[in-house]
């Protein structure tokens, strides 16, 4: 099972709840106070959404580890492309 179908699936049932919840389908009734709190439902799993994303974001991006050795390996890199495009006759400013 992919993660994508994981993810659809517990949607799916999110969703199943919510509009029966609703829709007064289920056997025992809710009061109107729950209604009220449960109509918003999805809006305010947006908002939890959008703050966890920001959240972790933020987290990765004052974790991001920096690659020394890589960006060596670039600038040797760099510097022999240079010299065999200067041996073909380019010119570099």
């Amino acid at each position: 099972m992919t993660k994508l179908l994981q993810w659809l699936c517990f949607l799916g049932l999110i969703f199943t709840i919510w509009i029966s919840l609703l829709t007064d389908i289920l056997p025992f009734k809710i009061s109107k106070n729950v209604k009220d709190v449960v109509l918003p439902f999805p809006f305010y799993m947006v908002i939890v959404f959008g703050c966890y994303s920001l959240i972790v974001i933020g987290y990765r991006v004052l974790t991001f580890n920096d690659c020394e050795d890589a960006a060596e390996s670039l600038r040797k890199e760099i510097q022999e492309a240079r010299k065999d495009l200067s041996k073909k006759g380019f010119k570099f400013e």
